[in-house]
Formats: structure tokens, C-alpha cells, sequence
């Protein structure tokens, strides 16, 4: 893609997993390792990385040209959602075609300046928009986002399957919710159960790029457009996340054997 050197697409078998989330933090944190990073919010029916980045409702991208539009800037990073364009109260009542094609028009009609890395905040599911993805462009790799309970690997796994029949490197898991700490004793407990996301990543022979815990901090910053990483970009968590965006850009350096000429800091 014109603009875009390489495209990684963040998914989830399941809604639910922090998939959202998790995008919009490992964007900030492969801008915090130095790269240019757009994010690409391709969930049709329930845009949300618009509040995730504080970007106001209402806010609409300029024109770059006839039926081209200049992504918006949040945090240093450049993005692009359905809920810039449309009434964000409005339900997108489409059928799939009519998604796959505002899907395509966003990808192809954002004028990206420069990103060394896009991330695809993709849909639940393994449907008409991923199809269209791995159709349509040249897809660096795949992050899957998963819980560690039974019930959301079923659905992990099916996603990895998918970018494997169409070809898409699978660049590793990142497990959320992995451990809650009560916030006022200091107690901790798997919720969800534990080693979900290391039996799958040994199961299909990927890597467990990391554990995030369940904590109402990060829930409350990525409501309040400041994710983890911008909020508390010292703190455990954004460590977190600077891990797993080096070890996707070292993922896709790899797989391509040209990435970005920067360097993965320490």
C-alpha cells in the first residue's frame, strides 16, 4: 500500500478478549519505540478506537484530493475509523458486501504519510472483512488476542487457522486478562484460568508475545481516550506492551528479511 510499509492485523477469534484495547496500546507503544504507526479501526459495526484515542465525536478527516481523505492524529499516531464519517449513535444496519466495501474504501482511500507499521483493528470472527484483508493487501502478520479460558481459545484458534489458510504469518499471542489483583487487599487470581494463551502458542508452534493483567486502570484510560501507555507510559503495563511491539517488529523483520531501519532499543 501506498504510504505503508508494513501491515499487521490485530485479531480475535471472540469479541470481548481487549482486542481493541490491545491495539490501540501496542500502536502507541511501536510509536514510543520510534516508529511511524497508523491504525486502521476495521470494525464496521462498532468503531471504538475513536474514543480510545480521544479523538472527539464529530471530528472529521480533511480531503486529500477527489474521494481521499488524510488520517486523523492522536498521540503521535495517524488513524482511521467508521467513526469518523458516520453518526457514531447511528447502527450500521449493512449486509456483508456493503461492509466489505466501506472496509476497502478506508484502506485504499486513506492518504497514510510515511508509517512504517499499520495495525488492523480487526472485527470479531473469521469473515468477509478478513477475507477482504488478506485478499486485498499485503498483510506482514497476524497478532491474535485471547483470555485464558477454555472458551475464548476455541475461537483463538480458529483465527489462527484462518491467517494460515490465507497465507498470513501468525506473529504470536498476547494473552489479556491473564491475572486480577484486588485493588484493595493485594490478593491475586486467575480469573480466567491460566496458561491459556502458552498451550496455544505451543499448540500451533507461535509465540506468547505477552500477559496483560485485568485492572481497572487500564479500562478507565482507554474510556477516557489515554490509553496505558500514554497515561502510564513508565508503569509495568506500557513495559509490557514495548515488549510485545518489539517483538512484532522483530516478528515481521523477519518474515519480510527488510524491516524498518530502526533499532528495537534495549
Amino acid at each position: 500500500m501506498e504510504g505503508v510499509k508494513h501491515i499487521v492485523a490485530v485479531a480475535s477469534g471472540k469479541g470481548g478478549v481487549g482486542k481493541s484495547t490491545v491495539t490501540a496500546n501496542l500502536a502507541l507503544a511501536m510509536a514510543a519505540e520510534g516508529y511511524r504507526v497508523g491504525l486502521l479501526d476495521a470494525d464496521i459495526y462498532g468503531p471504538s478506537q475513536a474514543q480510545m484515542l480521544g479523538i472527539a465525536e464529530g471530528v472529521r478527516p480533511e480531503q486529500a484530493g477527489e474521494n481521499r481523505f488524510k488520517p486523523l492524529e492522536a498521540h503521535g499516531i495517524q488513524a482511521m475509523s467508521m467513526a469518523f464519517m458516520v453518526d457514531v449513535t447511528e447502527p450500521m444496519v449493512w449486509r456483508g458486501p456493503m461492509v466489505s466495501g466501506a472496509f476497502q474504501q478506508l484502506l485504499n482511500q486513506t492518504v497514510w504519510d510515511d508509517v512504517d507499521f499499520l495495525f488492523i483493528d480487526m472485527p470479531p470472527g473469521t469473515g468477509d472483512i478478513q477475507l477482504t484483508l488478506a485478499q486485498k493487501v499485503p498483510v506482514s502478520g497476524a497478532v491474535i488476542v485471547t483470555t485464558p479460558q477454555d472458551i475464548a481459545l476455541l475461537d483463538a484458534r480458529k483465527g489462527i487457522e484462518m491467517f494460515r489458510k490465507v497465507n498470513v504469518p501468525v506473529l504470536g499471542v498476547v494473552e489479556n486478562m491473564s491475572l486480577h489483583v484486588c485493588s484493595n487487599c493485594g490478593h491475586s487470581e486467575p480469573i480466567f484460568g491460566q496458561g491459556g494463551g502458552e498451550r496455544i502458542a505451543a499448540q500451533y508452534g507461535t509465540t506468547l508475545l505477552g500477559q496483560l493483567p485485568l485492572t481497572l486502570a487500564i479500562r478507565e484510560q482507554s474510556d477516557g481516550g489515554r490509553p496505558t501507555v500514554v497515561s502510564e507510559p513508565d508503569g509495568e503495563v506500557a513495559q509490557t506492551f514495548r515488549s510485545v511491539a518489539r517483538a512484532v517488529a522483530q516478528g515481521v523483520s523477519q518474515q519480510d528479511g527488510d524491516g524498518p531501519s530502526i533499532s528495537f532499543g534495549d
